[in-house]
């Protein structure tokens, strides 16, 4: 009885589990093999926003040292008509390029699936090549064609009309500068609206014209509801990048399109870069891509309840 009550206690004690078992081995091997985009996005991607959350409270020229300043970057930034001569300028320019950007990209999309194009493979290949050229390259063109003695006021002045001062006027850059970015952006959405029409079921189509269907009623009817996810995606993505519009102003029309005769064009982003390496002003130009990213937030948040509202997000209903 005594060699049993002491073996006992030994008897209960469960075995030793290893650390390393075979489930966490996989875990840290798959946790390995998505480190990658995680630390290169903590490094360029996090830290700089973090960072220039926290230089906007501070004055800095880059050289030498900090000095903080508080809230002081923003009261200079809201105060400055610039600033809100870039804000209204973007928003424009936001209008002016997107919107008809969106509706031509539609209706190329739509020509490119349809079956009566013979040469729809080439057609794609040459409406993409706009998005891989180089934009300082398309600017220069643009600006040439757009210039005082350019192509476009060389066509006005046959057609019986005045030239347009694309270069200098309020709205005459305004004008070219959202040509480019049609021009720019206008086949890469065309792509993505042709997978969205690949990605309907043809044999709702063959449906709607046994009953009758013409084909505007079908694009109205069948092709835009079924393609909304994408269309909210495109508004989504242009809106942003139209937000984020630096290299066409800059280039066309020279110096950061800042400066008290260049206002008609300046953006939210041309004035942030004017600010920092023109003027040496970190601090504000901190401050202003604050902003910017606040309004880009609140701008994808629009999107967002668009989206569900028109049912572009149903997912939840379903649930």
């Amino acid at each position: 009885m005594a060699d049993t009550a002491t073996a006992s206690p030994a008897q209960s004690i469960p075995p030793k589990r290893h650390f390393w078992t075979e489930k966490r081995r996989s875990q840290l091997t798959a946790y390995t093999f998505i480190s990658p985009f995680f630390i290169l996005f903590a490094i360029f991607g996090l830290y700089p926003i973090i960072f220039t959350i926290y230089l906007s409270f501070f004055k800095w020229d880059a050289i030498g040292p900090m000095k903080y300043v508080g809230i002081k970057n923003y009261d200079l930034i809201i105060s400055d008509p610039t600033f809100w001569i870039s804000f209204s300028n973007t928003i424009i320019m936001a209008l002016m390029g997107t919107v008809p950007q969106l509706i031509l990209a539609l209706f190329v999309a739509v020509m490119l699936n349809s079956a009566l194009n013979k040469f729809k493979n080439t057609f794609r290949i040459l409406y993409f090549m706009p998005n891989i050229t180089s934009i300082v390259a398309v600017t220069l063109v643009f600006s040439t064609m757009f210039g005082n003695n350019g192509m476009i006021n060389w066509l006005l002045n046959n057609l019986g009309l005045d030239s347009v001062p694309f270069n200098s006027g309020w709205w005459g850059v305004k004008i070219a500068i959202s040509t480019m970015v049609l021009w720019r952006w206008m086949g890469y959405n065309a792509i993505i609206f042709l997978s969205g029409l690949q990605s309907i079921p043809t044999d709702i189509y063959e449906a709607a014209r046994i009953d009758g269907a013409t084909r505007g009623q079908q694009l109205l009817y069948i092709t835009l509801p079924l393609l909304r996810p994408f269309i909210l995606f495109v508004t989504l993505t242009s809106t942003i990048g139209a937000l984020q519009l630096f290299t066409e102003p800059y280039v066309f029309l020279g110096q950061g399109g800042t400066g008290s005769t260049r206002q008609e064009g300046v953006t939210m982003v041309t004035y942030l870069y004017s600010e920092a390496f023109r003027n040496g002003f970190f601090g504000t130009a901190a401050a202003t891509a604050v902003l910017l990213f606040v309004a880009t937030i609140l701008f994808s948040v629009l999107n967002m309840l668009l989206s569900s509202r028109m049912g572009g997000d149903t997912g939840g209903k379903r649930a």
